[in-house]
């Protein structure tokens, strides 16, 4: 999966960054759009994908390697009970260090071993912290609009200040962040972010028009957080 900073190129960045000035020439709010690489951390789909991986070929080495008896009629050595256990947990630690792995770099196998309801929760954590890390809670007039997409998760949020969510509304909101993931599943994810902003500004300045002597308080620029 590519990184945040890798997923557009100059003339799709181009075209967000001037579909924000767009956006707020309508509007007094300050609109930021941040795409993420992910959300959280997840360790679990490591664990998980490793504890299998390990379990599995320790069952494997049981099956195949024979128990320690004296064949009939046959001088044949066989394991001894001790190589047998020793070559068994050696394969349950090497599955599990190679699942690990595999678990930390294989994006489906991560979400699918995630719970969707821990995805959603940090999706959100991470929005509020970019929201206040960013400064957009600060702007004079408690204006400031988040626009945060989360790659691995495949999910977005919309993150208001008081101002905005008093003169637009929770539901309008929650319609605006709707319309962004149901873009986002057509695949252009530069022209869903534009169709966004656009939709946004024109809500926005019927509520907070732009007064005359507005001044920019945030840099009208993508950002991306990997």
């Amino acid at each position: 999966m590519k990184t945040a900073s890798q997923l557009f190129d100059n003339e799709q960045t181009s075209r967000i960054n001037e579909a924000i000035v767009e956006a707020e020439s309508h509007t007094s709010a300050e609109i930021v759009p941040v795409l993420a690489t992910a959300s959280g951390r997840y360790d679990r789909p490591e664990d998980m994908v490793g504890l299998w991986l390990g379990l599995t070929l320790a069952a494997i080495a049981y099956l195949l390697i024979p128990d320690a008896t004296q064949i009939p009629n046959s001088w044949a050595q066989t394991a001894s009970p001790v190589w047998k256990l020793i070559v068994v947990l050696a394969c349950m630690i090497a599955g599990f260090i190679a699942g690990a792995v595999i678990g930390s770099h294989v994006g489906w196998l991560r979400r699918l071993c995630t719970p969707r309801r821990q995805m959603i929760e940090e999706v959100q954590s991470r929005a509020r912290s970019v929201f206040f890390d960013n400064r957009i809670h600060r702007t004079a007039g408690g204006t400031g609009l988040l626009m945060y997409i989360s790659l691995y998760e495949r999910q977005a949020a919309l993150i208001a200040d008081e101002t905005v969510t008093e003169k637009l509304g929770q539901a309008v909101l929650d319609e605006l962040c709707d319309d962004l993931t149901t873009a986002l599943r057509s695949g252009d994810m530069a022209a869903a972010i534009c169709q966004l902003l656009a939709s946004a500004g024109q809500r926005l300045g019927d509520v907070l028009p732009r007064a005359e002597d507005d001044i920019n308080e945030l840099p009208d620029l993508l950002v991306t957080i990997d």
